[in-house]
């Protein structure tokens, strides 16, 4: 069989276009970089919309040319109007546009001589040797793209069974102010003084981009997204009652569901057939961040490829400590033992910011983590873990939503 390249990568978003560069750049030294052939859906429904991304992380980073803005301090408000105003001491909070950086990430493989072809994917399975993508071209062509290996990004058609599963769900107003209002200093990450639903919890979020410009997002965790008008009724509402921002203009909207699930993800879908960014499990399942997850995941799978080492020896993205600690809290939150915004302020007010977004991002010790979790309301968590081994796994009746 002859090979069409030797990676097919599905999908250009920020998976697939992040684990492509990490295989075709060149690398002095190094052995040839394997051939990349990238795949994504043409113009029409399948692609994603525009989005935004945050991440944090120490100083300077690969994507800070691109960053919409970025912030050295958070704050969150606690349904009692308590505000927790902490810096981040080393940590930066970054805000990233997709559509910059897909452009961005889309030029540099133009760079390494690779090309993005538009197909429309009915499968990608193992074939003899390899992997084969079906699919049919902007024409409504049927083709077969043979390769080695295929990295796959599109969504999953079924979430895993779960014993847990709620969907952080979210529309956010990109709004402009006839006064300066916002502090451009600092991010508000999670803000409580909002009505709350019966199951779950709601807060506000707002990215400043300047005094008179900001990302201002209403988001809830619970069990099922609203309609269009409840978010813009809930976004009003936080705009003139709690924020106060007078009078504004909004000039975008975005909105996305992410799922929030103690499901056990797959890693492959076949014996070359592998799974990355979100329906790979990139997801942080108790906050719903998924970018600086899928850098992790993209460059340990592309130094697994280009060394010639298996990519089903690359440890899963998320560690079974965290990904322990996430299916209680989820419990604990779905079940309402725990109130959510208190405890998320509580957590906020326990330490120092960047220790807790290390504990957010799976980098902290045992010892840190006991710390922290010493913090939480120890008895409902506790229930709440001891009560987890006797739940049945189910598969959601939600979609995967907007990934």
């Amino acid at each position: 069989m002859s090979w069409d390249a030797d990676v097919t990568v599905v999908g250009a978003g920020a998976a697939g276009l992040s684990l492509a560069v990490g295989l075709a750049r060149p690398i002095p030294g190094e052995r040839a970089a394997p051939r990349v052939v990238v795949v994504e859906a043409p113009p029409g429904q399948q692609r994603s919309p525009k989005r935004t991304w945050c991440y944090w992380e120490a100083g300077g980073g690969a994507y800070d040319h691109l960053l919409a803005a970025s912030w050295k301090r958070l704050r969150v408000y606690a349904p009692d109007g308590r505000v927790i105003d902490r810096p981040l001491g080393p940590m930066r909070y970054k805000m990233l546009r997709s559509d910059r950086f897909e452009a961005a990430m889309t030029e540099r493989l133009g760079e390494f001589g690779v090309g993005l072809r538009q197909l429309t994917v009915e499968s990608a399975s193992d074939a003899a040797g390899g992997a084969v993508v079906r699919g049919r071209d902007v024409s409504g062509a049927f083709s077969v793209l043979r390769s080695g290996i295929v990295f796959d990004s599109r969504p999953l058609r079924r979430l895993p069974a779960a014993r847990t599963t709620l969907l952080q769900h979210f529309r956010g107003w990109f709004v402009r102010t006839a006064r300066a209002v916002f502090d451009p200093g600092a991010a508000i990450l999670m803000d409580f003084r909002l009505p709350q639903p019966s199951r779950g919890l709601a807060f506000g979020y707002v990215l400043p981009l300047g005094p008179c410009e900001a990302l201002v997002e209403y988001t809830q965790f619970s069990p099922a997204a609203l309609d269009e008008a409840a978010y813009e009724r809930a976004l009003r509402h936080y705009c003139t009652s709690v924020l106060g921002l007078g009078d504004y203009t909004v000039w975008e909207r975005e909105q996305g569901v992410i799922p929030m699930s103690d499901g056990i993800y797959p890693r492959r879908n076949g014996r070359r057939v592998y799974l990355i960014g979100a329906a790979g499990g990139a997801t942080r399942p108790s906050t719903g961040y998924t970018f600086a997850a899928i850098q992790r995941q993209s460059r340990h799978l592309a130094e697994a490829v280009r060394s010639g080492r298996s990519p089903a020896r690359v440890p899963a993205v998320h560690g079974r400590r965290a990904r322990a600690m996430d299916a209680v809290l989820l419990r604990a939150l779905d079940s309402g033992r725990v109130d959510g915004g208190a405890f998320f302020a509580d957590l906020f007010a326990s330490a120092p910011a960047d220790r807790i977004l290390r504990f957010l991002d799976g980098a902290t010790s045992p010892w840190e983590d006991f710390g922290i979790g010493l913090r939480t309301p120890v008895l409902p968590m506790l229930r709440s873990l001891v009560e987890l081994p006797f739940l049945l796994r189910t598969v959601p009746a939600a979609g995967p939503g907007h990934l």
